[in-house]
């Protein structure tokens, strides 16, 4: 086995760990055996208390049928958004967990919009961001009659707000892992009359986010990815307190009624948060995110941020190296202005190297064109996982492994 990656021993990564104060974090988290696990950005890893949770629900489900619905099944939307609030840096009362970033989307943009002046008649998506953020908003324009327009990737936003109404943004880009200045953007387009819709799918659970104090008001994201909610698990909508009041979201659904259960025929918003939710929402979805929850709320976030850096630093320093000499363009941006994922470029061959990796035991993913994106998760991953990664790299690399034609089929990727 190779002890020395561009100079960096295994003992010396073996210190790091010894001497990590998240280490403890790993021992909460079912992954198969022999597994390096670098996807967490698509999918996070099994809480071991997840399974212990639906187990108790589907118990519940059994033997109370349906006044579980009574038992804390009605209210997770609420009490789960004030579990995750600490972690995204909102308020308790400022965050329902509910239906996924799509529909949280379309309802913030019909929530937004119907307060927007007349002349601001257009919404704001942004180039190069992951596609579905622009489905929904043009969507929402087909419907709504209001005007579609992109932000050129790496454009100025400040010189294509005249007119908008709302901008959807990602603080952490899907593709290049790119860190936005949540605080200074939301400063510049509130200055121009413009509201912002943040996308924290890629950021919630990765790093530090501080909704409150950078002062947004709307923002959405996912749980099944840093969060580990589990494949499938239902998405968050935050709305800062003071503007929860502003009218109806588009997606009036019966849970969002002030009084759901009065059955009246005319739909009246609830005064808070509830009026984002709609329908009935999966108990055992919720179970299973509410165990990783709970996990989550005795994490230190800076903590969490430093190993997150550290570890994509030692990524890079022990390939550095091969990446010089094998043509792979590392796009990863520097440490103050990235997310917790290091991004690769290798246009011809990007593809064949996840898929044998993948078939060492070492899971990331690949996008096109040519891009091999590796998450990086600081509560279940070491610095030796890491430097263990590093290695499989280098080996399927330089001798080649990855140019046998198995690896060339294109297919579903992992």
């Amino acid at each position: 086995m190779t002890q020395d990656l561009n100079g960096i021993t295994l003992e010396s990564v073996q210190e790091r760990d010894q001497n990590d104060p998240l280490a403890g974090f790993k021992a909460h988290f079912s992954l198969p055996e022999g597994v390096l696990y670098l996807d967490g950005n698509s999918l996070g890893a099994q809480p071991t208390a997840a399974r212990q949770a639906v187990n108790a629900t589907l118990d519940q489900w059994r033997d109370e049928l349906i006044k579980g619905w009574n038992q804390g099944w009605f209210d997770s939307p609420e009490r789960l958004g004030n579990l995750l609030a600490p972690v995204i840096g909102a308020g308790q009362g400022e965050v329902c967990v509910t239906d996924n970033i799509t529909l949280n989307i379309f309802k913030l943009l019909g929530y937004i919009t119907q307060q927007a002046p007349v002349e601001r008649r257009a919404v704001l998506s942004e180039g190069g961001n992951f596609p579905t953020d622009g489905y929904i908003a043009q969507g929402f324009c087909q419907v709504s009659g209001l005007e579609h327009r992109f932000l050129p990737e790496g454009a100025e936003l400040a010189e294509h707000l005249e007119g908008v109404a709302v901008v959807v943004l990602s603080q952490v880009n899907y593709r290049t892992g790119a860190l936005r200045d949540m605080a200074a953007t939301t400063r510049l387009a509130h200055d121009h009359g413009v509201e912002v819709i943040w996308d924290l799918a890629h950021s919630a659970g990765a790093l530090p986010v501080r909704l409150n104090e950078s002062g947004a008001r709307f923002a959405v994201g996912c749980t099944y990815k840093y969060l580990n909610g589990g494949p499938g698990a239902p998405a968050f909508l935050y709305v800062q307190q003071n503007v929860q009041d502003g009218g109806w979201q588009p997606l009036s659904g019966w849970h969002g009624h002030t009084a759901p259960f009065a059955f009246d025929a005319d739909y009246a918003p609830a005064g808070d948060i509830s009026r984002f939710r709609t329908g009935t929402h999966s108990a055992l979805a919720y179970t299973a995110l509410e165990a990783s929850l709970a996990l989550w709320n005795e994490v230190d976030m800076q903590g969490l941020r430093e190993k997150s850096l550290a570890l994509t630093d030692l990524f890079r320093a022990c390939l550095s190296d091969l990446f010089d000499a094998h043509g792979i363009k590392d796009i990863t941006p520097s440490a103050d202005k990235r997310g917790s994922q290091v991004s690769l470029i290798d246009g011809e061959n990007g593809y064949a190297i996840v898929q044998a990796l993948i078939a060492r035991g070492v899971i990331g993913d690949y996008r096109e064109p040519g891009l091999m994106r590796f998450g990086f998760t600081p509560l279940y991953l070491s610095f030796e996982d890491v430097w263990q990664a590093a290695r499989h790299f280098r080996e399927v690399v330089e001798r080649g492994e990855f140019k046998h034609p198995q690896f060339h089929v294109r297919g579903a990727v992992t």
